[in-house]
């Protein structure tokens, strides 16, 4: 049990690691700041924020990294590159040092590469401590970066309301001392052993008790920050939001009592199996039939699928679509795809263009969310939208763990999920473009950051699963290659309809650009772009259904014989 309770130690410091690490997602409260020190264009403050999108292409260098170096090194090091990065860039916007513009876009580089390192950290953490619920844990602990901007922003009016470049200082150090803070069960960690059926129960219930607790946390920071403007009610909802922070540190003492309760109050009581992987037994006996009828079908089946003959199945699944849906699709999941193998798969890039016109868009519209707001009148908006943004991203990450949970009720392909995600993105852009009120902007802002949320969690499980679990940190940082270019081509596009809309109008060496105008036709176009996104989600969909749908047969075939 002692090993069981580490874990959970363990589980809780790679959440603290996630909530202060999302240090891009608060772009958009210094860029306008940063622009002006710089003086420089709308076009040039995007290659700033695409720089930062741009380091995630070194992320293979984290897992380089720990092949050689123990990891809590390689945590180590990540903070000390945002320490770096991030420091210089607040000593230049406070005009304490002078730096060019390209030595500021390398700083932006390095910050960026920081993030991928921390994200490496906290992704081989989750899966060596969690094998059995690896989806659940992953979900959990991606979804508290998302509520880092939110997280910021207490932090930031506890400090100094009036000052946004704050937001750079906390970037440089909260990684830093959270890196400190989660090196004791880092360094303790437990062996692995394989979990008991009641094991998997209980890890499911305590799954639960966290997830709630999330919600609580997510709802905290999003209705509580935007009254957070003055700095002695900041402070105390600061305290607030720690406290809940440090209450799953209590989920030990859970592990013992829940034991406890199993064998000597309610030894019926059950959580029903949530896990993608695993299943409670009693739920085997519901397909019982199915599988007695289906037994020889899927034999004849794999062994077609494993000889190369898959006309036998594709002649079953006629349909509109027949030639692109069963065009080289994937026959099972989890095969182990090498980068050669995967960069040939029409479903990689099927997933790839998904990601690309779907999760991606979304962080480009929040990087560009200050000067949203401004061009609108809105500025003292900026922070409740970051705030906003950052907490619908919470929650769309932790409605990842949602097919889990409902498995043995509702069965889904997670490729089905991903695109159901997609669909908020289009809308909220056809409602920005229609109507750039502050209700509007809010809404939008929502939508958008709970589609991004829900992309940026699942996807890592959706790798896994789709081209092999063991591959997944390589392939993984090839599907995030599309961030630093939709970061560039999107960005790039939102500033030059920004420049051209600014009819010559300048302060000092910056363009400004008011009205509608500045962001209508971008609102237009990023909304086009995402329906293609849509598209390629459903075709995914469509393509992979099959390999879910075996998968499923076969794993609950596995477990009754």
């Amino acid at each position: 049990m002692a090993g069981q309770s580490r874990k959970w130690m363990i589980l809780v410091a790679t959440i603290w690691i996630q909530a202060f690490t999302g240090t891009n997602f608060d772009f958009s409260a210094y860029s306008s700041d940063l622009k002006s020190v710089l003086g420089i264009s709308q076009v040039q403050l995007n290659y700033l924020a695409t720089a930062s999108d741009l380091g995630k292409l070194f992320g293979w260098s984290s897992g380089l990294a720990l092949m050689y170096l123990p990891l809590w090194v390689v945590m180590f090091v990540a903070a000390f590159l945002g320490f770096f990065a991030y420091g210089l860039q607040w000593l230049v916007i406070r005009n304490v040092l002078s730096l060019p513009y390209f030595a500021v876009f390398i700083l932006c580089l390095i910050a960026g590469c920081s993030i991928c390192w921390f994200n490496t950290v906290c992704f081989v953490l989750c899966i060596r401590n969690f094998p059995a619920h690896r989806p659940l844990a992953i979900s959990l602990t991606v979804s508290f970066n998302g509520v880092s901007a939110a997280l910021y922003t207490l932090v930031a009016n506890a400090i100094n309301p009036s000052s946004d470049s704050v937001y750079l200082l906390l970037n440089a150090l909260l990684p830093l001392i959270t890196s400190f803070a989660a090196i004791i069960p880092i360094l303790r960690q437990p062996p692995v052993e394989p979990l008991p059926p009641d094991g998997v129960r209980r890890d499911s219930l305590i799954f639960l008790i966290l997830n709630f607790l999330a919600v609580i946390i997510g709802l905290y920071v999003l209705f509580l920050s935007s009254v957070s403007s003055n700095a002695t009610v900041a402070r105390l909802l600061l305290g607030g939001a720690i406290l809940l922070l440090v209450l799953p540190l209590g989920i030990p003492g859970i592990v013992y009592a829940q034991d406890w309760f199993h064998r000597t109050i309610h030894q019926s009581f059950r959580l029903e199996g949530s896990s993608f992987i695993l299943v409670d037994v009693d739920d085997l006996e519901l397909h019982k039939g199915l599988l007695t009828r289906e037994r020889s079908e899927n034999v004849d089946r794999e062994s077609d699928l494993a000889n190369g003959n898959r006309s036998t199945y594709a002649a079953e699944n006629e349909g509109c679509f027949e030639k692109v849906i069963k065009s080289n699709k994937l026959a099972i999941l989890g095969e182990e795809h090498p980068a050669q193998l995967l960069v040939r798969r029409f479903d990689f890039w099927l997933y790839y263009i998904a990601y690309f016109c779907g999760g991606t868009i979304g962080l480009v519209y929040s990087n560009n969310l200050g000067q949203i707001a401004e061009s609108l009148g809105f500025s003292a908006d900026t922070t409740s939208l970051l705030s906003v943004y950052s907490s619908f991203s919470f929650f769309g990450r932790l409605l990842t763990a949602a097919p889990d949970f409902i498995r043995t009720k509702l069965y889904f392909a997670r490729t089905g999920w991903f695109a159901i995600a997609l669909v908020p993105t289009p809308i909220a852009f056809f409602l920005l473009a229609a109507s750039l009120s502050s209700a509007a902007l809010h809404i939008g802002t929502a939508l958008i950051g709970l589609s991004s949320g829900f992309i940026f969690a699942a996807a890592v499980s959706v790798t896994a699963e789709l081209f092999g679990p063991n591959s997944v940190g390589v392939n993984h940082n090839i599907l995030i290659t599309n961030i630093p270019v939709g970061s560039l081509i999107y960005g790039l596009l939102a500033a030059l309809v920004y420049d051209s809309s600014a009819s010559n109008r300048q302060l000092s060496d910056m363009v400004l650009c008011m009205g509608k105008k500045c962001y209508f036709l971008t609102f237009v176009l990023w909304g086009s772009i995402s329906v293609l996104g849509l598209a390629s989600s459903l075709l995914l969909f469509l393509r992979t259904r099959p390999a879910y749908q075996r998968f499923e047969h076969s794993r609950i075939f596995t477990q009754l014989y």
